[in-house]
């Protein structure tokens, strides 16, 4: 049996705690499996203290009571000391709120009283104030498995489509001399294995998106498709992979296209997720590949500036439970 999934509260100043609570509501709506979140239970009371957005809470000291807790109020694993956190009004106390939350739930998870983390939307700049040296929260769940940084792996997915950019947080004048041809085929295996592992896929398909304009136009217009592209792509299908490309990627995510693929490899950030969020704005779900855990998220993030008026929408951490639900039933199946 998947045990209760841990949910960090991220930033209490941001929508986190709202959308966590939203959720709760919906639960049996959208079929969510027990949660409980790891927080500071002040800043789930709510202005009345009564329970934020009308949820009530109930203080757990063992993820495993989440499950019987579940149906009637939403579990809080109190793992911060300190006073409520206005919304929209960040602090350094709250950001370290944030970051003893991401740890503890990463470690419950590891140890197996979480059947998966979901992490709702930190701030970096705040959370850079109180020793923070990571380039997000991937990188820091990822050392907390053991993992290396370049073998954790981002994934955007929605209902329609997944993506995963094989260079992520740099600059676009960069990316070609980061765009190698080990790289390529680590992101192919890393989502190949996904695919089956995490979404019980068993010949999953992969497209992989050219660099330049059409592709390169046969060396015509850049010349990385020929030369470092493509020798990736033939060692893939050598190796038995399911791997086509480099597309131009302007014509790879109309719906004819996307039904020819179960996940898209594109160069660089933008390139993959302005179709996903285009296509998947209120409904996509980070999820991070290459770990021995469970992690995902929503991709969006802390917006201070509508916290605390009730009006933020519960859509993409709705849909990160439900992967993270999916994914655990998968690897069950997997495993066994």
């Amino acid at each position: 049996m998947t045990k209760p999934f841990a949910l960090s509260c991220g930033d209490p100043a941001g929508i986190g705690p709202e959308i966590i609570c939203k959720s709760w509501l919906q639960r049996k709506a959208t079929g969510l499996k027990p949660f409980f979140v790891a927080g500071n239970f002040e800043d789930f009371k709510g202005p009345d203290g009564k329970g934020l957005c009308g949820v009530p809470i109930v203080k757990i000291s063992e993820p495993a009571e989440a499950v019987d807790q579940f149906d009637k109020a939403l579990p809080v694993f109190h793992v911060h000391d300190g006073e409520p956190t206005i919304p929209g009004e960040p602090t350094l106390d709250g950001a370290q709120c944030a970051l003893h939350a991401l740890e503890i739930a990463c470690g419950l998870a590891r140890s197996g009283d979480a059947g998966a983390v979901i992490t709702a939307p930190v701030s970096k700049s705040q959370l850079y104030n109180v020793g923070f040296r990571y380039p997000g929260q991937t990188e820091f769940v990822s050392e907390r498995c053991g993992i290396a940084r370049e073998n954790a792996v981002m994934m955007l997915a929605g209902p329609s489509l997944r993506v995963i950019p094989m260079t992520s947080h740099i600059a676009l004048k960069d990316v070609p001399a980061q765009l190698t041809k080990a790289l390529i085929i680590a992101r192919a295996k890393a989502a190949h294995k996904a695919m089956i592992r995490n979404f019980g896929i068993a010949k999953p398909r992969i497209a992989i998106a050219g660099l330049n304009p059409h592709a390169g136009e046969n060396g015509n217009l850049g010349d990385e498709e020929n030369l470092v592209m493509q020798p990736a792509i033939d060692e893939l299908v050598a190796q038995g992979l399911d791997v086509t490309g480099p597309f131009p990627a302007d014509t790879m995510f109309h719906e004819e296209a996307r039904s020819r693929y179960d996940v898209a490899l594109c160069p660089y950030h933008d390139q993959a997720l302005i179709p996903l969020k285009t296509l998947h704005f209120f409904d996509g779900v980070n999820m991070t590949l290459g770990l021995p855990i469970i992690r995902t998220s929503p991709d969006h993030g802390t917006a201070f500036g509508i916290a605390g008026q009730g009006i933020a929408d519960p859509r993409s951490m709705i849909a990160a439970i439900q992967m993270a639900a999916m994914a655990a039933d998968n690897r069950e199946k997997y495993d066994h």
